[in-house]
């Protein structure tokens, strides 16, 4: 059954045509195959080297409308941080003893990990768990702070992390085919606002190559890239 839904899907998106993203999302969200609410992404193929430190493009956005996911939030802090954290409402709040559980016990019961500077030299010693799966905490992206409150109700409210990987390309949720397409499209200007904001200064030539928007169990839809472009550039 799955497979007739998903065949009639791709029969309603015609394969050689770059929509604009306001009609991409609205195929993406008329055409769901799947009985649970399916998660949305947009990937953005990106004229960089990813090879080149300075044009491994990386950053962090707060979408409007959120993620549609509840993360669980590690805090591992030391003093009145742990305190500052827990009235934020991170999940777990602690310190060296929740490093050694992760180190010890493999526990990973949450989605994102934020750590005050202080107490990096103990996070570092798990590292090699923590860094595969995405989860290290980094200044970069906001997650090395002292100010905890603040990093909790960003990754509460639906930041988001985006990084382009080996192809070139970045791939991001953008929310639940529930929101509909109007949040959608509010969420995807955002993300792409970030993108064309931490564009290299090295980078050469077109700098966003293509887009596409996809939910969980369907079709990628092709989006034309002056039109991501240009809502981008609003969000800016």
């Amino acid at each position: 059954m799955a497979g007739k839904k998903y065949a009639k899907a791709q029969e309603a998106i015609e394969r050689d045509k770059r929509y604009a993203l306001e009609d991409a999302l609205r195929l993406v969200v008329e055409q769901k195959t799947a009985k649970f609410d399916e998660t949305v992404e947009l990937a953005v193929r990106l004229g960089v080297d990813p090879r080149q430190a300075d044009q491994n493009v990386r950053g962090t956005v707060v979408l409007p409308n959120g993620t549609g996911k509840v993360f669980r939030v590690l805090v591992l802090a030391k003093g009145d941080k742990e305190r500052e954290a827990r009235e934020a409402g991170a999940d777990f709040v602690g310190g060296e003893e929740l490093v050694k559980k992760i180190q010890e016990e493999n526990w990973l019961d949450f989605d994102r990990v934020i750590a005050t500077p202080d107490i990096m030299g103990a996070v570092g010693r798990i590292g090699k768990i923590l860094g595969p799966r995405g989860l290290m905490p980094n200044p970069r992206v906001g997650t090395v702070t002292f100010d905890v409150a603040k990093a909790v109700q960003e990754v509460k409210a639906g930041k988001v992390d985006y990084r382009v990987d080996k192809a070139g390309v970045v791939h991001a949720r953008i929310g639940k085919v529930s929101f509909g397409d109007g949040k959608l499209a509010e969420n995807a200007h955002a993300l792409l606002g970030a993108i064309l904001r931490s564009k290299p200064a090295s980078a050469k030539g077109n700098y966003v190559k293509s887009v596409a928007v996809a939910a969980t169990m369907g079709p990628g839809v092709r989006v034309d890239v002056a039109s991501a472009s240009r809502a981008g550039a609003a969000a800016a």
